[in-house]
């Protein structure tokens, strides 16, 4: 499976319940998540998706833990059924 079929199914769900997820292009700093998902209260989620067969390169890692310790939440979604997982944590928890 590609890594755009599991971002394209994320944002659709998300999409279904009236939350949106943007694409986040960061010009000047390699390794930021692919997505940062806009929830009520102005809090936001950063996803990085990758596909089962994929692997997290070093620099994601390091900027994954500067953001969770800024207080950020990061997420990381392997498969269609992690984005599933994502959405229900999502409704169950921020909506």
């Amino acid at each position: 499976m590609r890594e755009r079929t599991v971002e394209q199914h994320l944002i659709r769900g998300l999409d279904q319940i009236g939350i949106r997820c943007i694409k986040f292009i960061p010009d000047l700093m390699k390794g930021m998540p692919d997505r940062i998902v806009m929830l009520p209260g102005g809090r936001v989620i950063w996803v990085e998706l990758k596909t089962d067969t994929g692997h997290l390169e070093p620099i994601q890692k390091v900027r994954h833990r500067e953001l969770e310790q800024a207080g950020q939440i990061v997420k990381v979604v392997w498969s269609i059924e992690e984005a599933d997982n994502l959405i229900e944590e999502i409704k169950s928890t921020y909506l």
